[in-house]
């Protein structure tokens, strides 16, 4: 690193004296710098400001293209869920919602599913808020110095990254600068909520151009389960496979009625998933000296960057046994979510839609290689989704299926306690069979 150093200051000479341009004009300048970042991120009451990453988004999506969908669209939409909810009967003990589906454009599905987002990304960034905002008032354990109104001076020092505090006069701060760091570390932490903000609007902009529907990544993005596929990116899938339009939003709308009709009917799988998540915002920590040192590398005017260290893990040590126990529950939660909707789509589509395997490995491709929507939940916790188990998972369904019948197979979602486990899923045929002869299956 070398020229100048973030807040306005100099770097030291060769020598190792203190840089030149450290003084109080500086100072001001890196104070209006960030209050201009702040203003442009919009007042919040939250480690992100919501409407703004609504409105970034869809900005960045009509700019794009986003063309409302056309009458016609919105009819064979339609037309494919009365169609694939018939097949599904045929397949699954899960009765169709009674909610009617919709095609939406991307800025719809943005404001359809933003909430749930929110939902789920909330308990992170709180958490992530609270120790940022902690390491900078404590740096490397200098107490509460920065917590009140007047911080205490040698406090704001030892909580200064070591390339500034290495610059100056004495190693001492001079008093007229300790009712500007104050308030200046403060606003450091607001520009991370403006860095988040902006990241997230850029992450949900990426995710909408690219989702099929509301339950395309077998988590649920609406508050209550409802059915609707995106037709501008259903035709963009098609376009690249060869395979008719109408092919493909049926087998669509196949997943995404499957999918749905699980959530409506297994009321502890949201709560269940919802928990993984807090239990693994909970387990959080940040390096307080790694954050300190982190803080003397970026640059505060600049947002992109901040969220590009947060994002890249920069105060992030390694996962927690907690964490990662809460992962594993979790990956192998959706592991099995989407093996069951591949089995059932698999059951429902049959010889009718001969094109069905075909789209099945496409899906399963999209899945493995992380989509803008899988990363954006992956994202959030840390979290690779498996594919190997993915596969695992939609053989035990199968099994129980072929071994009994689908009613047998949907009855594995009575209770979380008859589902398999990570360990059950390398061993499909042995846990139906165990699963049988004990009895647990009616």
């Amino acid at each position: 690193m070398s020229g100048s150093l973030p807040f306005g200051f100099g770097m030291p000479d060769p020598e190792g004296k203190p840089g030149q341009s450290f003084d109080l004009q500086s100072l001001g300048a890196a104070l209006q710098s960030l209050g201009q970042m702040l203003s442009a991120g919009g007042a919040s009451d939250g480690p992100a400001n919501w409407s703004i990453v609504e409105e970034q988004a869809r900005k960045a999506l009509v700019a794009a293209g986003d063309p409302v969908v056309p009458a016609a669209e919105r009819s064979a939409v339609l037309d494919a869920f009365r169609l694939a909810d018939v097949w599904l009967d045929d397949a699954t003990s899960f009765p169709a919602l009674a909610v009617a589906p919709a095609a939406w454009s991307r800025s719809e599905w943005l404001v359809a599913t933003l909430p749930q987002w929110r939902a789920y990304a909330e308990p992170l960034l709180v958490r992530l808020n609270e120790l940022i905002t902690t390491s900078m008032r404590q740096g490397d354990d200098a107490g509460d110095g920065m917590a009140g109104s007047a911080p205490d001076l040698q406090a704001l020092t030892d909580a200064l990254p070591e390339n500034l505090r290495s610059m100056l006069p004495g190693g001492a701060l001079p008093p007229e600068f300790a009712g500007m760091l104050g308030p200046m570390m403060r606003m450091m932490s607001q520009l991370g909520s403006v860095a988040l903000t902006m990241q997230l609007a850029q992450a949900m902009a990426s995710v909408a151009a690219d989702v099929a529907g509301a339950g395309d990544i077998g988590i649920p993005l609406t508050e209550r389960p409802a059915c609707a596929l995106v037709p501008s990116n259903t035709q963009k899938l098609a376009d690249g496979l060869g395979i008719p339009l109408d092919d493909v939003r049926l087998y669509l709308a196949l997943r995404e009625a499957a999918v749905q009709r699980l959530f409506a009917q297994v009321p502890w799988l949201r709560p269940r998933l919802m928990g993984a998540i807090e239990e693994f915002a909970r387990g959080m920590r940040i390096d307080a000296a790694q954050f300190s040192d982190m803080l003397g590398d970026v640059d505060p005017s600049d947002p992109q960057a901040i969220a590009q260290a947060l994002s890249a893990g920069a105060v992030q040590p390694p996962q927690t046994p907690e964490q990662q126990a809460a992962l594993a529950r979790l990956q192998t939660l959706l592991a099995l979510v989407e093996g069951w909707v591949e089995d059932v789509v698999s059951e429902a589509a049959g010889a009718r839609l001969p094109s069905a395997p075909a789209l099945r490995e496409t899906v399963r491709r999209r899945r493995a290689a992380q989509g803008p929507a899988e990363k954006a939940f992956a994202g959030l916790v840390g979290m690779e989704l498996r594919p190997k188990a993915v596969r695992e998972a939609s053989t035990v369904f199968a099994a129980m299926r072929a071994q009994g019948t689908f009613a047998e197979r949907d009855a594995l979602w009575s209770h979380p306690d008859l589902l398999p486990t990570a360990d059950d899923l390398s061993d499909p045929l042995g846990f139906v069979e165990r699963a049988r002869d004990g009895g647990s299956i009616e």
